[in-house]
């Protein structure tokens, strides 16, 4: 995305590389099929499953093509605010996607060719999963090898005072759409992707990240009325992490629960988990039970979130992660 300037003289530093990663999403319907395959470790889907998938994309106002726009703005909105904080030129930011264009080695490579030899690696989740953000940084570390650059991963900044400033402003606000009255009987729902139950096996941090995230935010909004569910599990047969926040609604529904503020501490940007999974599918569920459903606006590129990445990113360019 983008790079080192010209004119720039062997004597001076070179700039530290910061590579964006995140899952990624097709660039246009027609893409939808190739991605899917890619998900599947090459094992291309069936025609029911390519056409559930489609139709999910197809829903959301826009289609796909807001979603992968999004990320983009992220990571122009990182390259300003580390423009902001250490100078121009000091950090230069490329993107890495899990499964689509430009893959996360490629992103490694980009950097590579332009010269880079010290990076950073963030990822567009705060809190971290040997499975999800642990996956990522391998294939960067194995790339960077490669390509001879000195790599420093970011694992986790799910409790930076920043980003749970910027979550916390959001349930308030979010709170606010039920009329007075109401607010005060209104429950926030914390959700985050689901992931294999045997995560828990493996003495994971992710659950325990997650709930730190959500406590962390109820208290800085000042609420107490709060639960952590999960969502978008996928269909492989295992277990995965429950409840699903279908079952999460039913319950509150037969407790009498008629509000709810979804707040989804483990997700960052508006795509398809949340444009879909929460706000048709959830939101139509709760309906029926007689629940009215909001949600907060996500973080996008937020400059709070920004700023939490940027410090983030600086401290681990440093030498200082967990400060």
């Amino acid at each position: 995305m983008s790079h080192i300037k010209a004119g720039m003289s062997g004597t001076e530093r070179k700039p530290t590389g910061v590579l964006v990663m995140s899952y990624g999403t097709p660039e246009s319907l027609e893409g939808v099929e190739a991605y899917y395959t890619h998900i599947r470790r090459g094992h291309p889907p069936t025609a029911e499953q390519l056409e559930d998938l489609t139709s999910r994309y197809k829903t959301i106002v826009g289609g796909v093509f807001p979603l992968r726009e999004n990320t983009n703005r992220q990571v122009e909105a990182l390259q300003r605010t580390l423009d902001g904080i250490a100078g121009e030129g000091a950090y230069v930011c490329y993107q890495g996607l899990k499964h689509a264009d430009p893959y996360i080695e490629e992103g490694v490579a980009a950097m590579a060719a332009d010269g880079i030899k010290e990076a950073v690696g963030i990822v567009l989740t705060p809190q971290y999963s040997a499975m999800s953000v642990g996956g990522y940084m391998k294939r960067a570390q194995d790339e960077a090898e490669k390509q001879g650059i000195s790599f420093v991963a970011v694992k986790e900044y799910h409790l930076h005072p920043e980003l749970i400033d910027a979550l916390s402003k959001r349930v308030a606000e979010g709170l606010a759409r039920f009329d007075e009255a109401a607010g005060s009987e209104s429950l926030v729902l914390f959700s985050a992707h689901s992931l294999p139950a045997k995560v828990l096996e493996m003495k994971d941090p992710y659950q325990d990240q997650l709930l730190a995230t959500s406590e962390a935010v109820a208290a800085a909004a000042g609420v107490k009325d709060w639960r952590f569910t999960w969502q978008s599990a996928g269909q492989t047969g295992q277990p995965w992490l429950g409840p699903d926040i279908l079952e999460t609604l039913e319950k509150l529904a037969s407790e009498g629960v008629k509000r709810v503020l979804v707040t989804p501490v483990g997700f960052v940007s508006d795509h398809l988990e949340v444009l879909y999974d929460i706000d048709i599918e959830a939101r139509k569920f709760a309906e029926e039970r007689g629940v009215r459903l909001e949600r907060i606006r996500m973080l996008n590129d937020d400059s709070q979130y920004m700023l939490a990445m940027a410090d983030t990113v600086v401290k681990a360019a440093n030498g200082r992660i967990g400060e």
